[in-house]
């Protein structure tokens, strides 16, 4: 399945269900709060679902798909409280697992590289890679690996890609899942038109201004 078809599977159910997570009585403020809150949740969220998987193993569509239910879930909630109460014990419980799963994947790939993640989706390309660079320098090796990948991904997304393949002995010395420099050039180009469909799904500029 696509990484397109994913994500908007994943856009329509979550952004529907925003009322249902954020508040039990919906008014027109809770729905407006909690749908920004839940749009930003989930592109934080999908985007740093398809770095785990990058890192990690397995499908890049359904990390991110996953990413983007946990954060605008938990975007949804935090968005809406401002409007509305949470009265329903349920739906308190719910909110509470979506974010503990958002949580594990913010440990997971490291908070500088989750915060130029989320900056990289909104093409804030310099915070980025102020945030990979530090993330890089991480005595954790998954958080630094996710601080290269995310200085690869934004330099491509900013169209300099000879910066891009210069990091990539760096990249494929460093991550077990890639067997050479034109395995790094694919699955960077793959990577980066996922991005770009998270972009889109989420209201977004697909395209980064030059």
């Amino acid at each position: 399945m696509g990484a397109r078809r994913v994500l908007g599977r994943a856009a329509a159910t979550t952004l529907v269900a925003v009322c249902t997570v954020a508040s039990s009585s919906c008014t027109s403020t809770g729905r407006q709060m909690a749908g920004e809150g839940a749009t930003t949740g989930a592109v934080a969220g999908a985007v740093g679902g398809l770095l785990s998987a990058l890192i990690f193993g397995g499908d890049p569509a359904e990390g991110a798909a996953r990413g983007a239910v946990w954060g605008a879930s938990t975007g949804a909630v935090a968005g809406g409280m401002t409007g509305d109460r949470i009265d329903s014990k349920r739906e308190q419980q719910r909110a509470q697992q979506q974010d503990a799963d958002l949580e594990k994947l913010r440990a997971e790939l490291g908070d500088d590289a989750f915060a130029g993640l989320e900056a990289l989706a909104d093409c804030r390309h310099e915070i980025a890679l102020g945030y990979a660079r530090s993330a890089a320098r991480s005595d954790d090796r998954n958080h630094a690996l996710a601080g290269l990948w995310l200085e690869v991904l934004t330099h491509a997304d900013r169209r300099d890609e000879a910066q891009a393949r210069a990091l990539f002995p760096e990249l494929v010395a460093a991550d077990s899942h890639l067997g050479s420099e034109a395995q790094a050039e694919e699955t960077m180009r793959e990577t980066l038109q996922s991005l770009m469909d998270i972009r889109a799904e989420y209201g977004l500029q697909r395209v980064c201004p030059a």
